[in-house]
């Protein structure tokens, strides 16, 4: 017996319940309408010139319905007698080259046949600009060489920094459309001051590049579209609009309902789940001191990476103990990449590897710092992206059944591994 299973093989593991968590339901079902009448605006038809090429920006994200959002905007702009086509607008992704960005938007099914529009794919930027603080302020050379520029996004909280914009169309167009030298200068002077550039960054892009509108969207609990607005050049610029879309995101973000949790173990993390891995929104852990919100964690436990992610475990690095299992999968040049562009580094260390989840759970109970390991409350979720079920401990039952969004969906049981101590 080895020192790391001397040390944990008595730390009891806890009887589990599923619980059901519900959040609000909101969502446009006909998508296509609503966007056409935000679309159908005359200030924003107005911007609009028959002959005009005009890139339409699509980032990484796995956006609802994306290419139906895409392929209505395309459709939009061929009617007044526009040449639409779609730049890739995301950063350093898709290993920061050309065929890796076209290809994560095959991915997320936008695709010259789904959005009757060429895609045009370069990592050449062209610098249009700098900050008073003398950080330069890039864009995609292709969109650049256009005659207007459309950003698609979905507004909602960013993970490592708070401000009154966070992710949405400003970040689109300040750190998407600069490309992996937009994305590092950005990034260059840390998160602290993000809140700061990534509008500052925008407004320079608004003021020199030809950017006729935004769409934007916003998601509900269950990943939904539950509102899509059309914000123009000045609309963009002022940030009002793209502010009380951020609040509104931040008010339908689903969560877990615990003020505290002794330990959280997270089944699958990656890249498709979040940028972080696992959102730190529902975490309540963030790479930075600059972003807030969510439970507090005491310890937390990551066991596997999910297969659409590649080996990049970024995020891995937020959580105090993983599994051998998830090193072992590790693409570790992919996961050091996430750190070189952000420049926080954090979350791409690799945590206290166990053999095995039942030593990673039991170790990660033996450090929460409570006396009696019996009572620990203990919350186990498949990932952050997938929490209207969840599983938790005994001890937090009573608190399930005092709140409005919760209810016990099974009896007690005990957690059940296979013949390497890994879970079913």
């Amino acid at each position: 017996m080895g020192i790391l299973q001397e040390l944990v093989q008595d730390i009891p593991l806890p009887k589990m319940a599923k619980v059901k968590q519900t959040f609000s339901s909101e969502q446009i079902d006909d998508l296509s309408t609503a966007l056409y009448k935000e679309l159908d605006r005359e200030d924003v038809k107005a911007s609009v010139k028959p002959g005009m090429e005009i890139a339409v920006a699509v980032g990484s994200r796995g956006l609802d319905r994306l290419p139906e959002l895409t392929a209505v905007t395309v459709k939009f702009l061929q009617d007044l007698g526009a040449k639409p086509f779609i730049v890739p607008c995301m950063g350093s992704h898709g290993g920061a080259t050309a065929p890796g960005q076209k290809d994560v938007l095959k991915h997320l099914g936008v695709t010259e046949e789904s959005v009757h529009a060429e895609i045009r794919s370069s990592m050449e930027v062209i610098k249009i600009g700098e900050l008073e603080n003398g950080l330069p302020v890039y864009i995609d050379k292709i969109a650049s060489e256009a005659d207007g520029i459309v950003v698609i996004n979905r507004i909602k909280p960013h993970t490592a920094f708070r401000g009154p914009v966070e992710s949405g169309i400003m970040k689109m167009i300040s750190i998407g459309l600069g490309k992996q030298k937009g994305a590092e200068a950005c990034h260059q002077l840390g998160f602290k001051h993000m809140a700061e550039y990534v509008p500052a960054m925008a407004k320079v892009a608004l003021k020199k590049m030809p950017i006729l509108f935004g769409v934007a969207t916003v998601e509900n609990a269950y990943d939904k579209i539950a509102k899509v607005q059309v914000l123009t050049n000045d609309e963009i610029d002022n940030m009002e609009k793209e502010t009380a879309l951020q609040e509104l995101s931040k008010k339908m973000l689903p969560k877990l309902f615990f003020d505290q949790i002794d330990v959280l173990i997270i089944d699958q993390i990656g890249k498709n789940i979040s940028g972080d891995g696992m959102d730190p929104n529902i975490t309540g852990r963030y790479p930075t001191p600059y972003a807030y919100g969510g439970p507090e964690v005491t310890k937390m436990a990551v066991l596997d990476l999910t297969d659409e992610t590649e080996g990049n475990a970024n995020g891995v690095g937020t959580a105090d103990f993983t599994t051998q299992r998830l090193v072992d999968k590790m693409d570790r040049e992919a996961t050091y990449a996430n750190g070189l562009t952000s420049t926080v580094v954090g979350p791409t260390h690799i945590s206290t590897a166990m053999p095995n989840d039942k030593m990673a759970i039991q170790a990660a109970i033996k450090t929460c710092n409570i006396l009696d390991f019996h009572q620990v409350k203990m919350v186990r979720i498949k990932n952050t992206l997938q929490i209207s079920e969840i599983a938790v401990s005994e001890a937090l039952l009573e608190h399930v059944k005092e709140h409005a969004n919760m209810q016990q969906a099974s009896e007690l049981y005990e957690l059940a591994f296979d013949k390497d101590d890994n879970l079913y």
